[in-house]
């Protein structure tokens, strides 16, 4: 019974924010190596549409997301910074005015080893009941390609990879 309500724990409605989306990915690597690939700005880009994450990490510290030269995507808070663990971060959407008006919403990166791989989850909350889908319609494909390239070195094609990577060519 206690396993069953600390998953419920987990999932609980948080501040009275009413909406959330939950991701789940197993990938075989360090929780080390998943830790720098969430915040190396370089290592980012590289599975997240080419999005580069900037900040010192410390808590209580601001980080900005963009497209060099392209777009501004996201910017915000770490709230909470646990290396190699867990990193709670505020999200303010930028890259349009549609999503800019939904306002602040919240991240959290959760990372558990299990043997010679790790569980991610990441949950994307606080968000208002009938969100704009924008704000967490791309997780799907960059985790997927945070998979691919920690699990083969590769970089996985997405539609949202090429939509970005065809826009930093163009403002090359």
């Amino acid at each position: 019974m206690e396993g069953k309500d600390q998953a419920m724990d987990r999932y609980a409605v948080i501040d009275g924010a009413a909406a959330m989306r939950v991701f789940e990915i197993y990938i075989k690597t360090t929780p080390e190596r998943l830790w720098e690939a969430i915040t190396d700005p370089e290592l980012r880009a590289k599975y997240s549409f080419g999005v580069e994450t900037r900040s010192d990490w410390a808590p209580g510290s601001s980080y900005r997301a963009s497209v060099p030269g392209v777009v501004e995507i996201a910017a915000g808070e770490n709230l909470e910074v646990d290396p190699p663990r867990r990193l709670v971060q505020s999200f303010t959407a930028l890259w349009s005015d549609e999503v800019s008006a939904e306002g602040p919403s919240r991240v959290t990166w959760e990372i558990e080893q299990v043997e010679d791989s790790c569980m991610l989850t990441v949950t994307h909350d606080q968000l208002r009941e009938g969100a704009n889908p924008e704000l967490y319609g791309g997780w799907p494909m960059i985790l997927s390609g945070l998979k691919t390239l920690l699990e083969t070195g590769e970089r996985l094609t997405t539609p949202g990879s090429l939509r970005y990577a065809g826009a930093a060519e163009q403002a090359s």
